[in-house]
């Protein structure tokens, strides 16, 4: 198995990246088709798939998060001091919107009165009791935290072009999957 070392990531911390990635990108756009459908068969099947992809997201975060405890990240490349933190900020903020957005959309259907059901298969319990008030703050929440991650996204996406393409070091290359040896530590410039 490819373990994390100084200068790349793992299997297990990028697949889980990429899953990750896909599935945010999937229950973004389901999410954005649904909201204006009219109550139909099509739109609750969209609303299962959009909470089946959210459980997912909640559970495989607190996975991330326990495999970044065992497999700690490799050092960033070197950089000034006002991106390294802006880097640390930003994956942290990636990390609570991945727990936070599922959390909020699972209590927003319990307070709905709307069971959430894993995969159609595993019954999750509801979160508060049906509160039509409560429901409509935290749809509002719910979407607000997502607009907050598709904005965080797009700068984590052109963070990793802006230093594979401008400054031309191994950001990005170290996230990818497939097996690179020697990959550079520090920028060919």
């Amino acid at each position: 198995m490819n373990r994390e070392t100084p200068e790349r990531y793992g299997a297990v911390a990028i697949g889980l990246h990429w899953l990750v990635a896909a599935l945010v990108i999937t229950g973004f756009a389901i999410g954005l088709l649904m909201v204006d459908m009219r109550l139909s068969p099509r739109k609750l099947q969209l609303v299962s798939w959009h909470k089946w992809i959210g459980v997912t997201v909640f559970f495989l975060a607190w996975i991330r998060l326990a495999w970044r405890l065992y497999r700690p990240a490799p050092a960033l490349l070197p950089m000034p001091a006002w991106q390294e933190r802006a880097a640390q900020l930003g994956h942290a903020g990636l990390y609570v919107l991945l727990v936070a957005i599922p959390l909020s959309g699972w209590l927003f259907s319990s307070a709905a009165g709307v069971s959430t059901v894993w995969l159609g298969l595993l019954p999750l319990p509801d979160l508060v009791g049906p509160d039509k008030a409560l429901a409509d703050r935290l749809v509002q929440v719910h979407q607000w935290l997502n607009w907050s991650l598709a904005a965080l996204v797009a700068i984590h996406v052109a963070a990793a072009l802006k230093h594979h393409l401008i400054d031309r070091d191994a950001t990005l290359l170290r996230m990818l999957p497939g097996r690179r040896r020697n990959i550079p530590m520090e920028s060919s410039r």
